[in-house]
C-alpha cells in the first residue's frame, strides 16, 4: 500500500487542522492506521490510531480529547482532526498502516509496516 497524507499548514495556538491521509490499493479494510509525529530533534512518537473497521481508536495521551481520528474505508482515507492545537504539536505528521491493533501498550513505529512521506505542521504562540 502507498501512501500520501496531505493538509499540514500554519496554524495559531488554539486552531484547528485536519490531515488527510490517502492509500492506494483495494485492501485498505484490511490495514489498522496510525498517525504518528517527529518534532525537530526528536525521535518519531504515536499519536492516534484507528482499528480496521474504525469501531476502536486509541490516542496518545498528549492529544486525548483534541485530536480525532477517523476513516473511510469506502474513500481508503484517514482523517486526524487536530484541535485545541499547541505549540508543542509542532511536527512533521506522517501516516502509517499496519496489521496490529493493541491496546496493551502504546503503539511504535515497529508496529506499522507502510508510512506516508510526512506532512509538516507549525503552531504559533
Amino acid at each position: 500500500v502507498q501512501l500520501q497524507a496531505f493538509g499540514g499548514g500554519l496554524v495559531q495556538a488554539g486552531g484547528s487542522l485536519r490531515l488527510s491521509c490517502a492509500a492506494s490499493g483495494r485492501t485498505f479494510s484490511s490495514y489498522v492506521m496510525g498517525w504518528f509525529r517527529q518534532a525537530p530533534g526528536k525521535e518519531r512518537e504515536f499519536v492516534a490510531a484507528i482499528s480496521w473497521s474504525g469501531d476502536s481508536t486509541y490516542y496518545a495521551d498528549s492529544v486525548k480529547g483534541r485530536f480525532t481520528i477517523s476513516r473511510d474505508n469506502a474513500k481508503n482515507t484517514v482523517y486526524l482532526q487536530m484541535n485545541s492545537q499547541k505549540p508543542e504539536d509542532t511536527a512533521v505528521y506522517y501516516c502509517a498502516a499496519g496489521y496490529k491493533w493493541t491496546m496493551s501498550r502504546l503503539p511504535s513505529v515497529d508496529d506499522y509496516d507502510y508510512w506516508g512521506q510526512g506532512t509538516l505542521v507549525t503552531v504559533s504562540s
